[in-house]
């Protein structure tokens, strides 16, 4: 639990600082923002833009799936249906922190005209960041208690690539600058050690993370 409350400690303070650094900006794009979102631009090709509509599609949709599938491998030995529930509230949750943090933040997107996709709300921080973010800390929740360890980074490593690509895209497809984007993958990592306190509270015990619980020999 420790190391919970000091992970939720420094991804809380690099949220709020980066929404600082906005603040301070006056809610404008930074430097930053400006110099990678005119790069989006002008490496701009089809196949890419394809690729990061689709992935950015992905967190809208399959996020809810993975989060879904997560929670319930992370509150076993409860039964299958409670953890999906759970894990289906929980990333609706974290999504209405999510629009309650960009409504008090109350920051533009980037001109419309450089949108590659339809794009509603506030930017900061970004909502299909945060989402698939959170989605994946979810699952990666549920595999260290799920499989073997093989597969379990294998899999791992493809949700943080989720993730990752989600908020560059993002960025490519200019409905976001880079720091909602940032601030997004903060928001989502937040909420997953936040999550990962609450499922240590609310599982039984009983079942050591990784295996399934065992019954004797001679039990009915």
């Amino acid at each position: 639990m420790a190391r919970l409350v000091g992970l939720g400690v420094f991804f809380a303070v690099a949220l709020a600082a980066v929404i600082v650094w906005v603040l301070a900006a006056h809610l404008q794009p930074t430097a930053w923002d400006s110099s990678l979102h005119a790069a989006g631009l002008d490496h701009r090709t089809a196949g890419l833009t394809a690729v990061a509509v689709a992935v950015s599609a992905s967190s809208e949709y399959l996020a809810y799936v993975v989060a879904a599938v997560g929670t319930a491998l992370a509150l076993r030995p409860r039964p299958w249906w409670f953890g999906a529930v759970a894990g289906l509230l929980v990333l609706a949750a974290g999504q209405g922190i999510r629009v309650a943090l960009a409504a008090l933040i109350g920051r533009s997107r980037p001109p419309e005209a450089d949108w590659e996709m339809h794009a509603a709300g506030f930017s900061m921080p970004s909502g299909h960041t945060a989402t698939a973010t959170f989605a994946a800390g979810l699952l990666c929740l549920g595999l260290a208690r799920g499989l073997p360890s093989s597969w379990r980074y294998a899999v791992m490593v493809v949700l943080a690539l989720w993730a990752l690509l989600d908020g560059v895209g993002r960025v490519y497809i200019g409905v976001h600058w880079p720091t909602d984007v940032v601030g997004g993958w903060l928001l989502g990592a937040l909420l997953t050690v936040l999550a990962a306190a609450l499922f240590a509270r609310v599982r039984p015990a009983g079942s050591p993370p990784g295996e399934r619980p065992r019954t004797s020999v001679g039990a009915a």
